[in-house]
């Protein structure tokens, strides 16, 4: 984590705060406030890398929340997830802005879904079903002892490529979207094809497909400082999550005094009987 007396990994510093294009606003309120949309929508956000897909996904989890009083938002990004912690699928019932913790979540162990699509698509299917079960199921509405309906928004990551691409289509296939709001970006070959390109004509669910173009750089350009900049952030949001074992009062500005710190905490003891050991990304 880096040497004795080195300072803590810190945000990447920028110009100025993001700017949200007309369209994504008009974008997120028609899904959020669309009269006819019942039930509530579950709406996915996909795109290549570095078109803004985490920013949208934001803006319409925001949005909602002026309507909902709590949203589900799926972070099926282990690399660089919104929320949760960098190697993790995770699923949020967020009720504020800032949400704090996870609802529930898969350790993925590593933050390139390449290392085991299967098991990043078999975490995807079944935190999305969880969450129909618990909180998407209208049937009875009018009974006042049932859970009220949430809506969701998916963000995915930006490998829509190759098996990243089987990966996203079976996601889709799997789901039952009210809106897929597909990011394009320049070059035309970094986007996905446009309408519902992974319909096989199986899927009766009516499904709204909306495209928005990303904001920013080119989609092409990928300078080595972009990549720096995700390797700052995920190391940001481990550091976090882990000093969360440490008292507040506990002042931290070195990786020596982290690792000191982390290293005096009492360690929980546990029976090996309530262990489980599961093999990640076995060849």
């Amino acid at each position: 984590m880096g040497g004795s007396g080195e300072s803590l990994a810190r945000p990447p510093r920028r110009c100025s705060e993001p700017l949200i294009p007309p369209t994504w606003a008009e974008t997120a309120e028609s899904i959020a406030y669309d009269s006819a949309t019942w039930p509530p929508p579950i709406a996915l956000v996909c795109g290549p890398g570095n078109s803004g897909k985490s920013t949208f996904s934001r803006l319409l989890l925001n949005t909602l929340l002026k309507r909902y009083k709590r949203v589900g938002y799926l972070d099926t990004d282990v690399g660089q997830p919104e929320f949760a912690t960098p190697g993790c699928v995770s699923l949020h019932i967020v009720d504020k802005h800032t949400p704090q913790g996870m609802h529930s979540c898969f350790f993925f162990g590593d933050v390139c879904a390449k290392k085991d699509p299967k098991a990043h698509l078999n975490y995807i299917c079944t935190l999305y079903d969880y969450f129909l079960i618990n909180y998407h199921q209208f049937e009875e509405v009018d009974d006042p002892g049932k859970a009220p309906v949430l809506p969701l928004v998916v963000n995915t990551s930006g490998w829509v490529k190759g098996t990243g691409y089987v990966t996203l289509v079976e996601m889709l296939r799997h789901m039952s979207p009210t809106h897929v709001v597909q990011i394009r970006v320049s070059p035309e070959s970094k986007n996905l094809p446009s309408g519902k390109f992974w319909s096989d004509g199986n899927q009766n669910t009516p499904v709204n497909v909306i495209e928005i173009h990303g904001t920013g750089n080119d989609a092409s350009v990928r300078s080595v400082s972009t990549k720096r900049e995700a390797r700052i952030m995920r190391d940001i949001r481990i550091i976090s999550y882990f000093r969360q074992c440490l008292p507040r009062d506990f002042k931290i500005s070195t990786y020596t005094e982290l690792r000191r710190c982390l290293a005096s905490v009492a360690p929980i003891g546990l029976h090996l009987s309530t262990i489980k050991i599961v093999h990640l990304h076995c060849q």
